[in-house]
């Protein structure tokens, strides 16, 4: 971790999922001039070839899965603005949102051996500052010394439609309320699970995105950061 304050912020984005975490880092680091770092594509990844071996899920090792991310050559390559996930030299690409792997992402997430090779890459790539991160445990395990930590939070059905919106389907009927149970159990697993559970950091602002657009979100992050440091260039607008 850095002993000196660095030129250049770490922005640790954490919340459960649907609270626009992805979408609000991403956004963060254009409208400031810094790298998203996506921690989720990471652990993406591993899972991708976690589903490639003969084993199933439950028979999946978490040391070995470390092994295999590390053997496959898992890693990030920063790019203009983001980084960029590739296994093995090429670019892994839309096979990261699949549903078999967002299914079991989770599993893999929680493993510690997995979290401490993709926390290794987090860190390297950041310790200089200047990036944007989002996940569960940023602020309280990958980076407790951010300079900038938000805890994103939004109500379950508002969470919910926003999924289902991104997935191009309607949120109409049912869907809201099935995909809003969804989302509650995994927020109880992700708070439950003993290797980096979902916690909000002492130091970390609350934002509460229910009632807020894109734009207002984005904007209520980039002003957080432009008080800490107020000399960061303006490449885009708040949203």
């Amino acid at each position: 971790m850095s002993s000196t304050p660095r030129s250049r912020p770490v922005v640790a984005i954490d919340g459960p999922a649907g609270s626009g975490k992805s979408t609000t880092a991403r956004a963060v680091a254009e409208a400031l001039g810094l790298v998203h770092l996506d921690s989720g594509a990471l652990y993406r990844a591993v899972t991708l070839l976690a589903l490639e071996q003969p084993e199933p899920p439950d028979a999946w090792r978490p040391a070995a899965l470390a092994d295999l991310a590390r053997r496959k050559a898992v890693t990030m390559v920063l790019g203009s603005g983001h980084g960029d996930v590739a296994i093995g030299g090429a670019s892994a690409g839309e096979r990261l949102r699949s549903e078999a792997v967002t299914r079991e992402v989770s599993r893999v997430a929680a493993m510690a051996e997995v979290r401490e090779f993709v926390n290794g890459i987090l860190r390297s790539l950041g310790r200089e500052g200047g990036v944007v991160l989002e996940g569960r445990d940023i602020g309280t395990a990958v980076f407790p010394d951010a300079e900038v930590k938000v805890f994103l939070v939004a109500d379950a059905r508002e969470r919910a439609r926003r999924r289902l919106l991104e997935r191009g389907r309607s949120p109409e009927g049912g869907a809201v309320e099935k995909e809003a149970a969804a989302l509650t159990r995994r927020d109880d697993y992700d708070s439950r699970r003993e290797v980096a559970p979902l916690i909000r950091a002492a130091d970390a602002v609350l934002l509460d995105t229910t009632h807020l657009t894109l734009a207002q979100q984005v904007q209520a992050v980039v002003d957080l950061v432009r008080r800490r440091y107020p000399s960061l260039d303006r490449v885009g607008g708040g949203g």
